[in-house]
Order: C-alpha cells, then structure tokens, then sequence
C-alpha cells in the first residue's frame, strides 16, 4: 500500500486539482500521521500504521522555514497562488496554530501579496475560539462535511475522540459565508464489504439542505485521487459529480468538482 507522508514544515509547491500552484504547509511531524479523523480513503494511511515519532514543528521554525522557501520562489520561481496548510494530518491542531496565522499572512504579504492562505481542515477544531478567528482571517477556510449521516462519518471519517455533528453545523454557520465546504464523494466498499457509495439522494439530498443552511461561499467536491488504505473504494464518475455540482449551483452556491 503506497501511503504520502509530507515534508515539515514546508513542501512542494505541487499543484493541486483545486488551488494551483499551491506551496505546502505542514504543521505535523515529516516522519508520521497525527489527525482527528482516520478516514478509510486518507492518502496517508490509517494513523496505526504511521504514528511519528518526530515532534512538532515550533512556531518559530515554520515561520523562518516558510520565509526562506519565499525568498528562494521570488528569485526563482515559480510563484505561488496559493500557501496551503495540509500535510499529515489536522492542521488546527497545533497549538500554536493562531500565532502561525498571523505569520504566515504576514509573509503573504510581503512577498507574493496576490497569493492566497488556504487551510484544509476537518472542522474537529472549529468550536475553539482562537482556531475560530486564525480561519475568519484567510481566504479560503476549507472545512470538511463529507454527510450528515453519522453512521456514514463513523464508517468513513472514523472520528478518533468524541464527535458533534450537531454543533459542529451550527460553528459552520457562525463563519456567515467566510467558509468553502469540501466534500469528498466515492463509491465501493470498505474492504469489509460495507457500501460507502454517498453519490445517491439518501446522502446528497440531507448534505445538500444543511450546506444551504451554513451558506458557504463555495462548495468543492471532490473524488479520490491516489491509492486508499482501504483498496475496495472506487471512484465517483464525472456524471455523478456534475449531478451534484448542479444541485449546488441550483441552490444559488458557487460549486466546483475535482475528478
């Protein structure tokens, strides 16, 4: 099983299917996983199979890291539409994530100012006050809401502490349209044989009434990309992606699908 465990703190730039060119924040350790959810479809693995050992990067250390990796791009290139926090696992969980906010749109700033901070977050962190403000102050907060069926996050998400959808929703909606939803959408089994197909009504239609009432600013969707920990998933088709995005579209959001 091939697995990708990124560099820390900084790496790439890669592209990616929704941002660009996007430089790499990690603000996990580079030798290992660390992340609430243990989803079934993680292109790092489960975190049994990949516990660092490393510790965290300081706040400190992201900063000078991030400010050289900028300098080195305004020479040589290329320049970056986007800075990305990502990597191995929950980027708010670190916790000095605020303080690494503030710095990194300071960077922005200075060097490549029309570039854009993005973080890519589950939403497990939402509910704490500084995590809730470090996102009110970047341009794309991307949070995660896969369903709304609980026994389908616990399937798929696996949550790895205690999980409140229900609270969570009602945070999502505090950011009033400050926020981009990100969904991912597959079908298959679990190498148990249980179905995770999420493309039908059962789970679009339920998914699809609640982001109306978070009114994000855009909604990605999303299928998977590289190999899974769990070998029986399957992509979902362009067909049903686009069914999706027009249902969005339908109900006055802005939507996008990655294939």
């Amino acid at each position: 099983m091939s697995t990708v465990i990124y560099p820390s703190p900084v790496f790439g730039p890669i592209h990616s299917r929704r941002l660009g060119v996007s430089l790499g924040i990690n603000l996990l350790p580079a030798d290992g996983k660390f992340c609430t959810f243990d989803c079934i479809y993680c292109e790092c693995g489960y975190n049994k199979d990949h516990r660092p050992h490393q510790k965290l990067p300081t706040r400190e250390e992201v900063r000078e890291t991030l400010e050289n990796r900028l300098k080195d791009m305004q020479i040589n290139g290329p320049a970056p539409d986007v800075l990305t926090f990502a990597g191995n696992g929950e980027p708010t969980a670190h916790p000095e994530f605020a303080g690494i906010i503030e710095d990194t749109l300071a960077l922005r700033n200075q060097y490549f100012p029309a570039a854009k901070v993005s973080v890519l977050s589950n939403s497990t962190f939402i509910h704490k006050k500084e995590v809730f403000d470090a996102l009110n102050k970047i341009d794309n907060n991307i949070l995660k809401l896969d369903t709304v069926d609980l026994d389908y996050i616990h399937r798929v998400d696996r949550p790895t502490g205690h999980y409140d959808l229900n609270r969570l929703i009602e945070r999502m909606k505090d950011f009033k349209g400050n926020l981009i939803i990100q969904t991912m959408f597959m079908k298959g089994t679990t190498d148990e044989g249980v179905d995770v197909d999420n493309t039908s009504d059962q789970y679009v239609l339920p998914w699809l009434k609640v982001v109306k009432q978070i009114a994000p600013k855009q909604v990605m969707i999303y299928t998977i990309d590289r190999e899974t920990p769990d070998l029986s998933l399957r992509k979902a088709t362009h067909e049903e992606l686009d069914r999706i995005v027009n249902l969005i579209r339908q109900a006055g959001i802005q939507a996008s699908a990655s294939y």
